[in-house]
């Protein structure tokens, strides 16, 4: 799962969520699409937390990284 892009990870959450609020799904499957849910909202929340931390970061002049913070 973790191979996947954000963008399909996304796209997967979003059919997961998608089945379920149809509710055409047993009480045992909606208990594994949630939990498969909550685990690719992990892996999308930790890549969003990467890139927001690369982002942060500003390459100066002299090639040196400096924080950046949006004020």
């Amino acid at each position: 799962m973790s191979e996947l892009s954000f963008e399909e990870q996304l796209a997967n959450l979003e059919k997961i969520v998608t089945e379920l609020e149809s509710g055409d799904v047993s009480l045992d499957t909606a208990i594994n699409k949630y939990t498969e849910a909550m685990k690719i909202s992990k892996l999308c929340s930790d890549k969003l937390k990467n890139a927001e931390e690369q982002i942060n970061k500003i390459v100066k002049d002299s090639g040196t990284l400096e924080k950046f913070e949006i004020e």
